[in-house]
């Protein structure tokens, strides 16, 4: 009967265990996870030459997603987005929003230089295609070119050119 009870125990321990028990498997660890670390810190942005905004990117979801918190420095203008690598398709996806009323969904990944993503979406009732492209440069600078596209990707206007420049060592 004591050999029964501590089966029972032990049985009901396992199964009761906490999502952080050590036999826990990361969900989100794999070789494409971490290729957008480069973005993670607190950033003073920088367009034509002059700050404009600050931009903090942190690391939620035990993990699984970089949350990215924008704020302009000369207006009340802020954005947040999400971003997240999805093992199902093998693809980074960023969900953007702000304040202004733009709605972002991009998709894309590594394109051995940078994170390139690229997404469609209506203004005004006409396709626009949005292209945002993120390179770490050799100083610890990033840079963060916007492109859009009229013509479903013939041609490409740029819309923001910003550099990161890190506040925190």
């Amino acid at each position: 009967m004591k050999r029964a009870n501590w089966l029972s125990a032990v049985l009901v321990a396992v199964i009761l265990s906490p999502p952080g028990a050590e036999s826990r498997t990361d969900p989100c660890a794999g070789p494409n996870s971490g290729q957008f670390d480069f973005w993670i810190g607190s950033w003073e942005v920088h367009a034509g030459g002059k700050p404009v905004g600050r931009n903090t990117i942190t690391v939620i979801l035990d993990g699984c997603t970089l949350l990215e918190e924008y704020h302009a420095l000369d207006s009340n203008y802020a954005g947040r987005s999400f971003n997240y690598f999805d093992p199902s398709d093998q693809l980074w996806h960023q969900v953007w929003v702000d304040n202004s009323g733009v709605r972002l969904h991009l998709e894309g990944g590594w394109t051995g230089s940078g994170m390139q993503l690229e997404g469609e979406r209506a203004v005004e009732g006409l396709p626009l295609r949005d292209r945002i492209t993120w390179t770490a440069n050799p100083d610890g600078t990033v840079r963060q070119l916007w492109e859009q596209s009229k013509d479903e990707g013939a041609t490409w206007q740029a819309v923001f050119d910003g550099l990161y420049v890190p506040t925190e060592p």
